[in-house]
């Protein structure tokens, strides 16, 4: 198995995350359609479409994502949207900022089905 450059979070640990208080963002990049078929539901949730984002670049990220030490997981259907929105941000200087392996495909499967999948 190949181990990605990209930094990472497997789900089991955005599970732990998404239990406790603390304050990060779970930035959703899927489009609005797919958000319909399946979602976390969390009020870290922040909504950024990919296609938008990159109209828009970094100013287009949600207020609490802005600062570059903000603690960001990336989150899309399967992970590949999601390793290049992430790897973007690193290169744009976000130092603690993880690509959710799998998506939310594997977090359907793996830790909660009623999230829905497609």
């Amino acid at each position: 198995m190949v181990k990605s450059a990209v930094p990472q979070i497997s789900v089991e640990s955005l599970a732990a995350r998404l239990k406790s208080p603390e304050p990060f963002v779970l930035l959703d990049v899927r489009e609005d359609w797919e958000l319909n078929r399946a979602a976390i539901r969390d009020s870290r949730l922040q909504v950024k479409p990919l296609s938008r984002l990159s109209r828009e670049g970094t100013a287009g990220l949600p207020a609490d994502a802005q600062a570059h030490d903000a603690e960001v997981y990336v989150l899309c259907h399967l992970g590949p949207r999601s390793d290049q929105v992430t790897a973007w941000l690193v290169s744009q200087g976000w130092t603690r900022t993880f690509s959710v392996t799998g998506g939310i495909d594997a977090y359907a499967r793996k830790i909660d089905r009623s999230v829905g999948s497609y």
